[in-house]
């Protein structure tokens, strides 16, 4: 039942013999009255300011969810940023051993490739030496067998002097043109040049 404060102050009881004192009653029933219209006024006043209070709940709680679903979107935006970090570092990472691997492999070959051809090297220099002495000692033998017989050298057989005998005995000058001259005369002057 909703009372008003009218009602209470206009409230009427009936009258017994024993009853109340009607002034009283009705100074008590003002009294109520004014109190329940200030209770109702009060009242009024707490529900405006919990409406009011409730609509900055409202406002706080949207807030509040914007806020959450922005922290979860960054959240999930870092998480997707430090996952495709992760993939981008190990790709590199990657890429770089195997990089590193063909640069060691091809580096080795090029060792390898460098270390044969000093080996080919040494070996044809062992062969250069091997041909340079063998050419020296041949060379040493060549020079001592002509310094033995350095005379033997303008000599001539026997038999050759005997078939040519008019042959040798003639002069350079006297031998016709086109006709050959025997080996060695024609540098025959200087030869004798240096005997003497």
């Amino acid at each position: 039942m909703k009372l008003t404060a009218l009602e209470i102050k206009q409230q009427q009881f009936e009258k017994s013999l024993r009853g109340y004192d009607p002034a009283e009653v009705q100074s008590f029933l003002s009294l109520v009255s004014s109190e329940w219209e200030h209770m109702v006024a009060k009242m009024r006043e707490m529900e405006t300011q919990v409406e009011n209070l409730n609509a900055k709940i409202k406002h706080y709680e949207r807030v509040e969810e914007a806020l959450h679903e922005t922290l979860q979107t960054a959240k999930d935006s870092a998480e997707h940023k430090l996952v495709g970090a992760k993939k981008e570092a190990k790709s590199i990472v990657e890429k770089a051993e195997i990089e590193a691997n063909s640069i060691i492999r091809e580096a080795s070959q090029q060792r390898q490739q460098i270390r044969q051809s000093i080996l080919r090297l040494l070996d044809r220099r062992e062969e250069m030496i091997g041909n340079i002495n063998s050419y020296l000692e041949h060379a040493q033998e060549s020079l001592k067998n002509f310094s033995k017989d350095e005379a033997s050298l303008f000599s001539i057989p026997k038999e050759d002097f005997q078939n040519n005998e008019n042959h040798y005995k003639r002069k350079p000058e006297e031998y016709n043109q086109g006709e050959p001259l025997p080996p060695g005369a024609e540098n025959l002057d200087d030869i004798i040049d240096e005997f003497d």
